[in-house]
Order: C-alpha cells, then sequence, then structure tokens
C-alpha cells in the first residue's frame, strides 16, 4: 500500500447505517466482487480527498461481536486483524454506531478497540436521537472512548465531509492490543456501563412508550394474532387499492392493441405488435400496481420497526420445526425474492441451519408469483365479501402466501428429524425503536422495486414472450387445416407433448407450455398465456376471460398451488449452487419442490373436480 492510499476498514452492527455511510462515501465508485473461497460479497470503494491521498474504503459484513462464528462475521473479525489470507491489514477502521442504541452498539467499539489499530467512532443517526430526546456528551464520550468521535447522518448525508476531513488528517494513533479472554470480555460489559452513565442521558417517555406498544405486539398469544390480523388486513388493500389500478393499466393496453393493429397492415408483424408486445408484455405490466401497493404496505411495517419484532414472536415457532430464529430475517427476504434471501443465510452460523433455510427460501411467496396470482385469482374468484367487510379475492391471496409457510415450516420439520443434530439456536437481534416511517424511504424502496420489475420485463420477459410469440405463429398451417392454426405450430406440438406429463394434475396445453418459459422468470406465465391465446384467437375479452372459457375451476387451484410450491425459477437454482457449492443441493431443491407441488396440485385438483 502506498503512503499516498489509506486503506480503511467500516466496520458496525447490523442496521447501524453501515452501508448507507459506505455509499455516500464512495458513491458509485464501487467494486463488488467475492472474497477467495467463499460467497461473501467484498464492496470495496475509493475516492480521492482534498488532499490528494487515495482513501480505499472496504465495507465489511455487519456484526455484533468478533465472537461470532458465521461465515461473514468471520471475515470482518480477520479482515480487521489483520490474519485473513490475501488481505492487507486496514490502516484505519471506522466503527460505525447507532446513536439511538449506544447500549448494544459500545460494546462493539470496545472489541474494534481492543485490536489495536487506528480507530475512529462514526456517532450516525444522530438527528434521530435528538429528535428522541437522547443526549450524548460527545466531547466526554471521545475522551472517556480515547477514539476521534465524528457525528454522522448518513441517509441525509450529514457528517460525510467532516468524518472526511478527520480520516484524511493525521491517523489517530492506535491504542494497545489487549487480550481476548472470559475476563476481559466481562469487563467491556462494565466498560459500557460506566461509559454510558458518564456520557449519554435518555429519555424515560421513549422508554414508556415503546415497553407499553410492547407488551402487546411481543405478547406469545395475542401478539400472534396481532401479527395475523396486520398481514391479512395488507392482502385486503393490495385489493382494494392495486385490482382497479390494475384493471385500469391492462384495458389500457388492450384499447391500445386495438388502435395499433388498425394502423397496420395484417401479418407478422402486426401480430407480434399486438398480439407479443401489448398482449403479453402489456397484460404483465398491468399488475405492477398489485406489486407495488403490497410491498407499499411492507415497507411502512419495515420502517415502523414493527417487522424486527414479528422475528421474535415467531422465533419459538421456527424452533420447532427445526429452523434457527437467524432464519427469519433471510425467510422474510424471500417474499420480495428468494435469491437475496438465500445470500443472506451467509450470517447464520451452523452449517445444516443455513442448508435448511437455503432450501426452503423459495417456498416463501415472491413478488415473480404475485402476477399469476392476481390473474387466476381475478379471473375465477368472485368479488365477494365475507361478513360484508373481507374481500374474497384477498382472502385467497392470503391464504396462498399462508400456504408458502406452511410448506415451508412442513420441509423443516422434515428436515430436524432427518438429520442427527438436533441442536436448537437462539435468535439474536436488536429492536429498534418505533418510529413514524420516512416517505422518503417508503419512496425509494418502491422505486427499487419497481426498477426491478420493470428490468425483468423489458430484459428476460420481453425475451421469452418474443419468442413465445414466434413458436406459437410458425410454421404456419398446411393447406386444407381444419383447426385453428396455433395447433399447428411448435407450441402446439410442444405444448400437447407435454400435456401428458401435466393432464393428472389439470393442465391443459397452453399452461402446459407455459410453464418452460415461466422457469426463467415466473411472470413470464402470463406473457406466454396471453400470447398463445392472443394467436389463437381466443383472448378478445382479455386473459382472465379466455381462461375463465377454457380451464376449469379446479384448473385453477390446481396451477396457484403448482406455482405456491414449483421451482419454477431457474437463477434461485443458480443461486443455491453458487452459496452451497454442490449440484446436489441443486437437484434436491429441483426436486422435492417439483414433487410437492406435483403432488399438492394433483390432491387439490382432484378433490375440486369431485366437490365441484
Amino acid at each position: 500500500m502506498s503512503a499516498s492510499t489509506l486503506r480503511i476498514a467500516l466496520v458496525g452492527n447490523p442496521n447501524c447505517g453501515k452501508t448507507a455511510l459506505f455509499n455516500q462515501l464512495t458513491g458509485g465508485r464501487q467494486k463488488v466482487a467475492n472474497y477467495a473461497g467463499v460467497t461473501v460479497e467484498r464492496k470495496e470503494g475509493r475516492f480521492t480527498a482534498p488532499s490528494g491521498r487515495v482513501l480505499q474504503i472496504l465495507d465489511l459484513p455487519g456484526t455484533y461481536s468478533f465472537e461470532a462464528n458465521s461465515p461473514d462475521e468471520q471475515i470482518t473479525r480477520d479482515v480487521c486483524a489483520g490474519t485473513y489470507p490475501g488481505e492487507a491489514a486496514p490502516d484505519l477502521i471506522i466503527c460505525v454506531a447507532d446513536a439511538t442504541n449506544l447500549r448494544l452498539h459500545l460494546r462493539f467499539v470496545l472489541e474494534v478497540k481492543r485490536l489495536g489499530r487506528p480507530v475512529v467512532l462514526a456517532l450516525n443517526m444522530m438527528d434521530t436521537a435528538r429528535q428522541r430526546g437522547i443526549v450524548i456528551d460527545v466531547p466526554e464520550l471521545q475522551r472517556r472512548l480515547g477514539l476521534p468521535v465524528v457525528e454522522t447522518i448518513a441517509v441525509k448525508r450529514g457528517g460525510a465531509k467532516a468524518l472526511i476531513e478527520r480520516v484524511d488528517g493525521e491517523v489517530p494513533t492506535a491504542a494497545l492490543a489487549q487480550p481476548d479472554d472470559a475476563a476481559s470480555r466481562a469487563d467491556l460489559h462494565a466498560q459500557v456501563r460506566e461509559i454510558l452513565t458518564a456520557t449519554v442521558a435518555m429519555p424515560r417517555t421513549t422508554a414508556v412508550f415503546d415497553d407499553a406498544l410492547d407488551r402487546w405486539a411481543l405478547h406469545p398469544v395475542f401478539g400472534l394474532l396481532i401479527l395475523a390480523v396486520v398481514m391479512f388486513l395488507v392482502f385486503q388493500a393490495v385489493y382494494a387499492a392495486g385490482k382497479p389500478m390494475s384493471d385500469l393499466i391492462g384495458g389500457g393496453f388492450g384499447w391500445l392493441g386495438e388502435h395499433v393493429a388498425a394502423l397496420m397492415p395484417a401479418g407478422p408483424l402486426q401480430s407480434l405488435v399486438t398480439n407479443g408486445l401489448f398482449g403479453g408484455i402489456g397484460t404483465v405490466l398491468g399488475f405492477l400496481p398489485v406489486i407495488l401497493v403490497l410491498f407499499l404496505f411492507i415497507l411502512i411495517l419495515e420502517e415502523s420497526g414493527y417487522l424486527p419484532r414479528a422475528a421474535f414472536l415467531l422465533d419459538r415457532l421456527m424452533l420447532s420445526v427445526g429452523l434457527t430464529g437467524r432464519s427469519f430475517i433471510p425467510l422474510l427476504s424471500s417474499f420480495a425474492c428468494a435469491i437475496p434471501g438465500i445470500m443472506g443465510t451467509r450470517s447464520i452460523q451452523d452449517p445444516r441451519d443455513r442448508l435448511a433455510t437455503i432450501l426452503i427460501a423459495p417456498l416463501m411467496t415472491c413478488s415473480a408469483r404475485l402476477p399469476v396470482y392476481a390473474l387466476l385469482i381475478g379471473a375465477f374468484i368472485p368479488i365477494r365479501y365475507v361478513f360484508g367487510v373481507f374481500n374474497l379475492q384477498g382472502i385467497v391471496l392470503f391464504l396462498l402466501y399462508l400456504a408458502g409457510i406452511l410448506g415451508a415450516m412442513a420441509v423443516g420439520w422434515v428436515m430436524k428429524h432427518i438429520r442427527r443434530d438436533k441442536s436448537e439456536h437462539a435468535l439474536m437481534m436488536e429492536l429498534p425503536s418505533y418510529r413514524m416511517p420516512k416517505l422518503r424511504d417508503v419512496a425509494i424502496g418502491l422505486y427499487e422495486r419497481g426498477a426491478i420489475f420493470l428490468k425483468r420485463l423489458t430484459g428476460v420477459i420481453l425475451g421469452l414472450t418474443v419468442l413465445m410469440w414466434f413458436i406459437s405463429t410458425f410454421p404456419s398451417p398446411p393447406a386444407g387445416a381444419t383447426g385453428p392454426a396455433i395447433n399447428y405450430s411448435f407450441a402446439g406440438y410442444i405444448g400437447r407433448g407435454l400435456q401428458y406429463i401435466f393432464a393428472p394434475i389439470g393442465f391443459n396445453w397452453q399452461i402446459s407450455l407455459a410453464l418452460i418459459p415461466a422457469f426463467a422468470a415466473r411472470e413470464t406465465a402470463v406473457a406466454a398465456l396471453a400470447t398463445v391465446y392472443l394467436v389463437g384467437g381466443e383472448a378478445g375479452g382479455g386473459l382472465g376471460h379466455a381462461l375463465a372459457g377454457q380451464i376449469s375451476l379446479a384448473s385453477a387451484l390446481s396451477l396457484l398451488v403448482w406455482f405456491a410450491y414449483a421451482p419454477q425459477c431457474m437463477s434461485t437454482l443458480a443461486v443455491i449452487r453458487r452459496e452451497t457449492n454442490s449440484w446436489r443441493n441443486v437437484a434436491i431443491s429441483f426436486g422435492y419442490m417439483f414433487g410437492m407441488a406435483y403432488a399438492a396440485s394433483f390432491i387439490v385438483y382432484q378433490v375440486a373436480r369431485v366437490l365441484s
């Protein structure tokens, strides 16, 4: 490392604002890779300080303590200590701490100091601390810690300039390295209490308010009831607010497609534009409001501080079915997408617990399933109100999410009884204070989810939709053909071949064919069905109308159950391979999910046929 380059490690507890500060300092000048031999991401950014010195910042995984043993937390410990192979020791460590919760964060700050390396403390979220009436004597805190302390507000770009000026100047003197044993660790708790007493004044009202809410929110019985009611109301709101907007967008694309078709001469190009693009892509895009409304409520619950409490509520239940308490956060992430959820299992210490969580994460209902659910529910479930209040369509959507959760718990229970190790690991997690969600943060979260959806729509979904149009259009029917033209296309032949496999669970050849592109992206099933039915001339009244006229309610219910459990995501299987470094685990995941989906769909289809 040259004298003109300062190598800085950025560390802190999870959710302390460390990554927000990293993004603020480095901007777009970041490089993301993996540490050698493991799947933990290595995020590095660099920029030139006013003095001309290059600051190279390494954003290390969050950890509560250097005593932890999960893969990502081990890397944080070893890199800071300068013992990680192939990674140079940092010249300086910036330790980020949440000013609203110093009681939990100071212990880790003292652990970092004991390494004997130069340290600067970034006291983050100072604006929130002041709003809550928390008074921190920063000069006294700096004196007692023996470390430079800089106030920052990462989410508002506050304090970054002061932090850069501090690290760009003279590197602080390192404290003497101290032994790490049981006696010294016990001494850390005493030091934290002493420092807090001398430097932090907490308002009584904040603690009283949080405690009053937590008496109900964390109650082992009433807390679970509250959680169930909250999630039930969220799904009611999804249909109350999202469905009208989806219908408006879908109708708009249908109207636009008709007018464009009238302006173009008949032929393959007209068919591609109207049936492939407006019909296929437009149908999928129509479900964007449903996805955004769902994530709006999830983001509000997350920003308010309620979702972390749901982790504690479900911890005991998860332990009973063989999952560690630390599985909750990766599984919660999987409701957006299984890929970040699987990657989030790196924080789980026990390899068996981690593998179990990886294998069941795809059963969580991700956002890619929503267009399929919304299509089938809208086509087959009538708009009725139970007890005059609750939307029946919202109830069905809630039950589908519940089916994914119960399926995951059942698989976890089976794994618990198959493996030899029956040990249980308790969940250690910081509970943030309740707070009003910030409009800006919620808006950014919605923008990111919408951008991801649109990126998939204009990428893989668009490509697969055009491919579906092509195989549904060509080759042309032979002379004297009496059936629909699509029956003689590539799609017709492939679909009828697949129907032999899926007929026992009620799928016609069009649905069987749509499962192929849906393996690359679940949402593509909607675009594929729209394209096939439009090319076949059977979707004049919209895709939902066409499905209602072509398949039975039993087949629709079977298809809903199929998408709840089936391994319809190639990217997820690829991430399982990368995270476990095993094709065997990929085969296990695909095999058990396919078998589970087929068996459940078969039962639902046969029972529904008898009852109807």
